[in-house]
């Protein structure tokens, strides 16, 4: 399945058990609300989903599980990208021969700060691993190390690498949309960035609010596309604060509270992240109006 018409598509969270251990009993509830509010793809095993602390076998469950409860409605993209060219080719040569998965989302190499020639000969032997589609995710915030448009755009002549998810800011995003080939996917995975992205000709967003406010994200998108500026800008200026909201402390706890909050049971974080505070709690719900 493709992703050229998915405009939303959502980092989705793990859920855990009151143990800490995979809750795999609340997969289909939460698969089926986002899929219900308007999420056009799903992520597994992104930053939102944990990824730093979960283990090769969880992640492998993790797909199959939810590859059955999806059952192919929309596309389906796991997170294959550590800093170890070696492991993460060995690990897109293994989901490669499964059934169900649409494309693969490799992050930019953390901690080892490689330079722009490290990150394109990196993503390059990822994508050359498999016949397996690569969404590359750039997110300096959290690896340091940043694609570089110009190095985003060698790897767009790469014929797997379908897409980017930028994390870098408007220039780049826009710079992207005007200068890489016209079927190249770009994505913010900014959701503050939604609005803009969409209206400068980005594919959309990739996002963690959708986990809640998907039916909003999918309403702005609708109201662009029939030129309706002003009711979508609206939307994204009524949403604007619940964003920041979600990301006033170390994401995905106040993804996870809001879920929990409305009776989507995911539990809990791994450590080195925790949850949120009552005081955070309080302010957070009061924000979101849950």
């Amino acid at each position: 399945m493709k992703l050229t018409n998915a405009s939303i598509i959502t980092a989705m969270v793990t859920p855990f058990d009151e143990h800490g251990e995979i809750d795999f009993s609340q997969l289909p509830t939460l698969v089926e609300h986002l899929l219900g509010s308007h999420t056009d793809g799903i992520i597994l095993a992104g930053t939102t989903g944990e990824s730093p602390t979960l283990t090769h076998d969880e992640e492998i469950t993790l797909f199959e599980e939810v590859i059955r409860i999806v059952d192919k409605r929309v596309p389906i993209i796991c997170g294959v990208g550590t800093n170890d060219t070696r492991d993460s080719v060995n690990f897109v040569k293994e989901i490669a021969e499964m059934e169900g998965i649409d494309a693969g989302l490799a992050v930019v190499p953390y901690y080892n700060k490689p330079n722009q020639e490290g990150l394109y000969r990196h993503f390059e032997a990822i994508a050359k691993a498999s016949d397996l589609p690569i969404l590359l995710y750039n997110v300096p915030g959290r690896t340091v190390a940043s694609l570089d448009v110009e190095t985003t755009l060698r790897l767009a002549e790469i014929d797997t690498i379908i897409g980017v998810k930028e994390c870098s800011g408007m220039d780049a995003i826009t710079e992207l949309v005007e200068k890489a080939p016209k079927d190249f996917l770009v994505y913010t995975g900014e959701d503050g960035l939604a609005f803009a992205t969409k209206a400068i000709g980005g594919q959309g967003v990739i996002s963690v609010a959708s986990h809640i406010y998907g039916n909003d994200i999918y309403r702005m998108f609708q109201l662009l596309a029939d030129g309706k500026l002003s009711a979508a800008a609206e939307i994204q200026r009524e949403y604007l604060p619940k964003v920041h909201a979600l990301f006033s402390v170390p994401s995905p706890a106040p993804v996870k509270l809001a879920l929990n909050e409305l009776g989507i049971h995911v539990g809990g974080l791994r450590l080195p992240l925790v949850a949120c505070t009552e005081k955070e709690k309080e302010q957070i719900l009061s924000i979101l109006n849950l």
